[in-house]
């Protein structure tokens, strides 16, 4: 695999050549900002990069936007773990790169070795991703619906009960909608969730492999672009109609039952599971509290079979299932392990997945 390594920082260069080097497996060039990295990727060709963000001269997401356009690629970004690494990872993503890497802190050596079997994991996972040219941030906006109009107001990890809404249809209150995604996901929300209405009927929760810095960064960032209030479910709250969920990071987030209804409670990493915030611990949790019939189940882009299992058993209890098609989804890991198990109901391109959801659930009538 011919992989571009792009850091200004000499040391970060070395270290990251030498844990692929002792990998085996890559052929390796290097860029020292972004001008050389646009030019790289024209000369060297390589099949995955991997992106600094800060860098002098050309930053990563200047550098980005042009490879997009020149020649797409599979790309890794390098990200702090602050809240302004996480806006600029979001745009990342926005801008076409596949998947990011937090860099904890501590030494670079140190740092790296705690991010070693991630990083390995996730560059020869985006060698196999779907990557093309991404339009630009104004025609991206154009293509969003017309957002619904709401009273301004500050988002907070976990806010005040909103205010209760009009239903769609006689369900309203009575069901669960359950996503599980990882690698491209941000991106591939930002499809999904803006296109759901105001008076979609039930909750909506979100279990997106995230660290925990970035999940209320992205669920702010979500919320902008919703008719629906999206928040981080950090602590005990109500699941209640016109809200979406996104499930802490560092963290796993449950379906339980508080004062005799239906809420989420995060607790700390499971032992035993791969993948935090666990889509499977999230959707069994929402078996054991929604009759089957009352739980939509959507498994998004991602790498390995995170919530594949329960996901399948949602289905043959007589829940309905979607899974995203190959066709739209970055990474097809996740939606065909759920597929291959004989769980998909639907198996549908991201585009259409919030109209079935509507077509399924309710809302969108004025």
């Amino acid at each position: 695999m011919k992989l571009l390594i792009v850091d200004d920082s000499a040391l970060m260069r070395r270290q990251l050549g030498a844990l692929f080097e002792a990998d085996g497996g890559f052929q390796l060039a290097y860029a020292r900002n972004g001008r050389e990295a646009v030019a790289a990727n024209l000369a060297f060709q390589p099949d995955v990069v991997t992106l600094d963000i800060n860098m002098p001269d050309m930053d990563g997401l200047t550098a980005l936007s042009q490879m997009m356009v020149e020649r797409p690629v599979p790309v890794i970004m390098l990200s702090s773990l602050t809240e302004k690494g996480a806006l600029a990872t979001f745009e990342a993503l926005n801008l076409g790169a596949v998947d990011y890497v937090a860099k904890p802190g501590g030494t670079i050596t140190v740092g790296l070795e705690a991010i070693q079997a991630q990083l390995l994991e996730k560059v020869r996972g985006a060698a196999r991703a779907r990557v093309g040219r991404v339009s630009g941030r104004a025609d991206r906006a154009a293509a969003l619906p017309a957002r619904a109009a709401r009273p301004e107001r500050t988002v907070h990890a976990a806010p005040p009960a909103p205010a209760p809404r009009a239903a769609a249809s006689g369900a309203a209150g009575k069901g669960i909608v359950v996503i599980g995604v990882s690698t491209g996901g941000p991106r591939t929300l930002e499809r999904i969730l803006p296109a759901l209405p105001a008076d979609f009927p039930w909750p909506v929760v979100v279990a997106q492999h995230m660290p925990a810095s970035f999940t209320l960064p992205f669920a702010t960032r979500m919320d902008g672009l919703c008719s629906l209030r999206v928040v981080e479910a950090a602590r005990p709250m109500p699941l209640e109609a016109g809200t979406v969920y996104i499930c802490k990071g560092g963290a796993d987030v449950l379906v339980a039952a508080r004062g005799g209804q239906p809420a989420l409670v995060a607790k700390p990493e499971t032992a035993g599971y791969l993948w935090h915030p666990s889509v499977e611990l999230l959707g069994r949790s929402a078996l054991e509290h929604y009759a089957p019939r009352d739980i939509v189940a959507v498994m998004l882009t991602g790498m390995g079979h995170d919530g594949a299992d329960a996901f399948a058993e949602i289905a043959r209890r007589g829940g309905r299932t979607i899974a995203e098609s190959e066709e739209s989804a970055v990474v097809f890991g996740m939606p065909a392990e759920l597929i291959r198990r004989g769980g998909a109901q639907q198996v549908l391109p991201a585009g259409q997945v919030a109209a079935r959801l509507v077509d399924w659930v309710g809302g969108g009538k004025h």
